[in-house]
This record gives structure tokens, C-alpha cells and sequence, in this order.
């Protein structure tokens, strides 16, 4: 992998910062983030309400409302159609927990990944004719489901459609490209091109939270509020939406809801995983909490998901979350089983110096695909397509680096393609095997391809020997939570380290831990949880295999030369009842 380091360095004198209670050294990792004015970095550090946009200001924002109220008052019935994931299930939930208690009647459905696909489809549509109901909502999906609302349409239904994904784009009849809308009679997204919604980030459980506030202020219920802002932070980090803006007051403090919610699924899953529930952060959410409910939608169904968050019953509650908890485990040993197999393909096929790596691996459930596309695309960034078998023909998922467009690389070759969809940094598509070779071949001979972009570019927040990291500095790094896109954990970078020892840990010995000499002789533990053969090959070529054997024996001493730069995150560890600060290895040279 190439790659650079770029430390920021901007230099910006803020006034009035001593009322914000800042380090200094939180200061300047702000500034090097281009933060330049006292309102920016207070309203960052401290989210409030003033954030959240005008509601109103989402195109069909009032006849959504109208139209909701109308079933309030004449009782028709009125069902939900989610999506399988994390953003999917929380948007259901909003919706459910709301109409219901306003008065609407209403029920849901959430598709089957492998059966039914994303979104909704004519199946759903029809099974709802079939159920005498003529009122459906979208939540999450339904943007990109023109023939299927054409066709709910043609079956006297009316349709909410609330969304967040990317407009449509098709080839007109003239030849160009535009943007198409299904034939909804409400469209709550701000992505459409005449919504004058200023912020356009939110994911589903956003809008739906946007929607479902309106209507419990319209009832004298805010007093519920809160019980949604919990769920919308959930699936604000877990759908990887830009922490900025109204989504970071959503997330901030929904994280600070939790820590003391009501809701008894919610729990259950922070107790069975032993989450500390007064430092519940953005890393539980994103890597714990988040991943237990996509597991559901990924090897068993989303519809638990709603079991869990809707459920009153304690005890059955702590059932559904070890039931969760196990799943995700699966999930979790799935995933590497099929990373390591992926990684052997890669190697045993040579398509490591491909420009597009793309691997067919019948033995990945096609639920893991896109998890094991994105951990390849991290590895040796570059952008990558995971394939294998599913009913009919095969189906996989797409990751991409920043600047390669892997949409539009895929969209070049839709003759050898079942079906597929995305946007420039992800996609799902279906191909048949015989397809596969002659598209791994075109991808890789295209003209869009610009090798200048697959150069890794790491942004250092702050240099900072790791000497000079005391409690203070890592307490305050939590005044920068919630962590996640467009919000990354700092990135702090100290130089001429010397290594002391190394040994492998982990269940599968895949990990490294790591002591490492300060510029003023002291020494510090480092886990490092990348490439372990990688490391230790780029110390063998800088040094030698022999004191990289010396090192792991634990036989080398203070005085040694093997110096190293690095690239570090900190945390506090709080176990049994004692805290300590730990140093988490990004990147290395030497």
C-alpha cells in the first residue's frame, strides 16, 4: 500500500476559549481541523437544540403530516415498510412508537435480505392489498422504487415515502443522464433537488425522527421525545452519516440518553455485552450495540430487531440479546473465516497488483459480503468487489477508495450484470459466474481508473511524544465524542521510537503487542491490531529477520537502534474499578 502523512499545522488565534474549558492540546487538534472561530468550536464541543433545522422545510413536510392525521382521526390502517439494518430497524421503531401513540393503527414489515432483497417490492405491496390496507409508509428505502410505487399507485394505495439515499440516476430518452422520483404522494428527503431542508445528512431514522417530533408536539406528547433521539443516535453512527451539524447534536446526546434509558431491549443487549453503561460512547454504539442488531438483518431477521426494541418483558428481552449476542458472534467468526480465505485468493491469484481486486468466494454468506469487501479495501487500499453464490446467479458487494468512483466503473459494464446499485463508494450488484473473469478484466483495463488516487493519505491531528500524553489530555479527548465520519478519533503522531519487544496475542495469535522507548527512555505498551505478518516483514526488511526473532524472544535491551514513527490512538481502559491509559497502534514506518 502507498502511502503518505500529512501532519495539519494551522496556526489560528481564537479568542474566549477559557470559557469552554479546553487543553490546549484539544485546542490545537481543533484548529487543525480547520475549525477558525469561539461559535464553531463551542457549538462542536457543546451541541444544543439550536441545531436542529426547520422541519417545515422539507419538501412535502406539512401533506406528510396531513395525511397522517387524517388516519388518526378515520382510523384507516397504515403500515410501516423498513429496511434490514441498523438505520432500517431504528426508523420502524420511530415511526411505530410514534403512530401508535397518537392513535394511529398501524403495523410493519421489514423485507428478508435474501428473499426479498432491499426495500420495498410488489410482494409487500400486494400481501398489503391482501390485508385491506391502502395506506404505506417507506422508511429508509423507497427513493429508488419507482416500478414498485408505479405499481402501489395502480392499486389505489397512498404512499409516504421517507428516505435518505441518493436521487436516482438513469439514462433519458435523449440520451443524457437525469435524476427520477417514484410517483409518491410524499417524498420526505432532503436530497431532492427543490427541498429547501439546509442540512442534508441525516440518515433514515433522521427524517423519521424530523417527522415523528412534529407529530408528538402537534399531540402535547414532547415529553416522548427523548425515547426517539436515543434510537436516532443509534442508527445516526451505525449508518456512518457525517457527525456534523444536526447529527452531531442527535448523537451526542442521544449517547448521553442511554446512559440511562428507559427502554428495556436496549438494556438488555448493554448488559449481556457487558457494556459500561455510564461510559457508553460512540465506539459501543458503532462496534457493539450497532453490529448485534445488523446481525439479525444479516443471518436471521430484522423483524427481531423491532422484538427487542419493542419488548416489555424483561426477561424475555435478556433472551432476545444472548440470542443477538450469539448471532453476532457467528457473524463476527464468519467474517474472518471468510477474510482469511479472501486473503489467500488474493495471493494464490495474484490479484494484488490488480487495479480493482475482485474475488469470487462461494463459501461467503452474501450478508458478510460488503463487511469482508471493506476490511480487503482497508488492507491494501484498493477498491475491491467480493462475489459468491446466491439464488440464481451470483451476488457481491463493492467498496472503494476516496476518488475512485466504483458506481461509475460498475455502471460501464451493466451488460454483464444481473442487476446492481450504489453510489461512488459502495455498491451491491448480481452477475453471473461465467461473467465473472470478463468483468474482473474490463474493471481493471478502464480508463477511469487514475492510479494517482491510491495513495493513502493519513492526516495527523497533533504530534505529541507519548511522554507528554497524561489522564487530563485522554479524559478530554471525550469532549470530542461522539467519534465517526467526518468526526475521526485524533490521529497523533510521535517520531524516532525504539522497539523493545514484540509478542503476538489474540485468540488467533493475528494481534501485536508492542513496547515501545520513548525519545526519554520510557517505556509504553502498544496493541496494534493490523496486518501482524505485514509488521513484522517490514521490520525484517529494515532490520533483519534475526532481531526481529531477538525481539520477540524479549532478549534485546534499552540501548537498541530499531527506531520507528508512529501513528497512535489513546483511551482510558477502566477494569476492575482502576484506570489506565492505552496506546493503540495505527501505522508505523521505520
Amino acid at each position: 500500500m502507498l502511502e503518505r502523512w500529512i501532519l495539519r499545522n494551522r496556526n489560528t488565534l481564537v479568542e474566549g476559549l477559557e470559557t469552554l474549558k479546553i487543553s490546549n492540546k484539544i485546542l490545537k487538534i481543533l484548529i487543525n481541523r480547520d475549525f477558525k472561530n469561539f461559535d464553531d468550536i463551542k457549538n462542536y464541543i457543546y451541541p444544543s437544540e439550536v441545531l436542529l433545522n426547520d422541519p417545515f422545510k422539507l419538501k412535502d413536510f406539512q401533506k406528510a403530516i396531513d395525511i397522517l392525521i387524517s388516519l388518526v382521526e378515520s382510523g384507516d390502517r397504515l403500515r410501516i415498510v423498513g429496511d434490514y439494518d441498523v438505520d432500517g430497524i431504528s426508523s420502524v421503531y420511530i415511526l411505530y412508537r410514534t403512530f401508535k401513540n397518537i392513535g394511529i393503527n398501524v403495523d410493519f414489515v421489514i423485507p428478508d435480505r435474501v428473499k426479498d432483497g432491499y426495500g420495498i417490492n410488489t410482494r409487500i405491496v400486494s400481501e398489503a392489498k391482501n390485508d385491506g390496507i391502502k395506506f404505506l409508509i417507506t422508511c429508509d428505502n423507497g427513493i429508488a422504487a419507482i416500478d414498485v410505487i408505479k405499481f402501489a399507485k395502480e392499486n389505489g394505495f397512498t404512499i409516504i415515502v421517507t428516505d435518505h439515499h441518493d436521487i436516482q440516476i438513469v439514462n433519458g430518452e435523449n440520451g443524457n443522464f437525469e435524476k427520477v422520483l417514484p410517483d409518491a404522494d410524499v417524498i420526505l428527503n432532503p436530497k431532492q433537488d427543490d427541498c429547501t431542508y439546509e442540512f442534508k445528512k441525516l440518515c433514515g431514522a433522521g427524517v423519521c425522527f424530523k417527522l415523528c417530533c412534529e407529530l408528538y408536539r402537534k399531540f402535547g406528547l414532547e415529553n416522548k421525545i427523548n425515547e426517539l433521539i436515543e434510537i436516532t443516535a443509534i442508527a445516526t453512527i451505525c449508518d456512518v452519516v457525517d457527525l456534523e451539524g444536526e447529527n452531531r447534536f442527535l448523537a451526542k446526546k442521544g449517547i448521553e440518553l442511554l446512559r440511562t434509558t428507559n427502554n428495556i431491549g436496549l438494556n438488555a443487549i448493554i448488559d449481556v455485552n457487558s457494556i459500561s453503561r455510564e461510559n457508553i460512547c460512540s465506539y459501543d454504539i458503532g462496534y457493539v450495540i450497532g453490529p448485534c442488531l445488523n446481525a439479525l438483518g444479516r443471518l436471521d431477521s430484522g423483524m427481531k430487531g423491532l422484538d427487542i426494541l419493542l419488548c416489555d418483558d424483561k426477561e424475555k428481552a435478556y433472551e432476545l440479546a444472548s440470542e443477538i449476542k450469539d448471532l453476532n458472534d457467528k457473524r463476527k467468526s464468519m467474517t474472518l473465516e471468510g477474510f482469511v480465505e479472501s486473503l489467500k485468493i488474493i495471493k494464490e491469484e495474484n490479484y494484488l497488483n490488480s487495479n480493482v481486486i475482485v474475488i469470487y468466494n462461494e463459501n461467503i454468506h452474501e450478508s458478510i459480503a460488503g463487511i469482508i469487501a471493506g476490511r480487503i479495501k482497508e488492507r491494501f487500499y484498493k477498491p475491491t468487489i467480493v462475489l459468491t453464490k446466491g439464488e440464481g446467479c451470483c451476488k457481491g458487494s463493492a467498496r472503494s477508495i476516496e476518488g475512485i468512483n466504483i458506481f461509475d466503473l460498475i455502471s460501464e459494464n451493466r451488460d454483464l450484470l444481473e442487476a446492481f446499485g450504489g453510489h461512488p463508494m459502495a455498491a451491491g450488484l448480481s452477475i453471473k459466474e461465467e461473467n465473472i473473469n470478463l468483468f474482473r478484466d474490463r474493471l481493471n483495463k478502464s480508463s477511469r481508473i487514475d492510479k494517482d488516487k491510491y495513495i493513502n493519505t493519513v492526516y495527523i491531528d497533533i504530534f505529541c511524544p507519548i511522554q507528554e500524553i497524561d489522564y487530563d489530555f485522554v479524559k478530554d479527548l471525550d469532549k470530542l465524542e461522539p467519534f465517526g465520519k467526518s468526526n475521526l478519533k485524533p490521529v497523533i503522531g510521535d517520531k524516532h521510537l525504539r522497539v523493545y519487544s514484540i509478542k503476538r496475542i489474540g485468540k488467533n495469535k493475528n494481534y501485536i503487542s508492542i513496547k515501545l522507548i520513548s525519545t526519554d527512555d520510557k517505556i509504553f505498551d502498544f496493541v496494534y491490531f493490523g496486518d501482524a505478518e505485514e509488521f513484522d516483514k517490514s521490520f525484517s526488511n529494515s532490520y533483519s529477520r534475526v532481531e526481529l526473532e531477538r525481539l520477540y524472544s524479549g532478549k534485546c535491551n534499552m540501548n537498541n537502534q530499531f527506531f520507528i514513527d508512529v501513528l497512535y490512538e489513546v483511551s482510558i481502559d477502566n477494569y476492575n474499578f482502576s484506570e489506565m491509559i492505552k496506546y493503540f497502534l495505527l501505522k508505523y514506518r521505520f
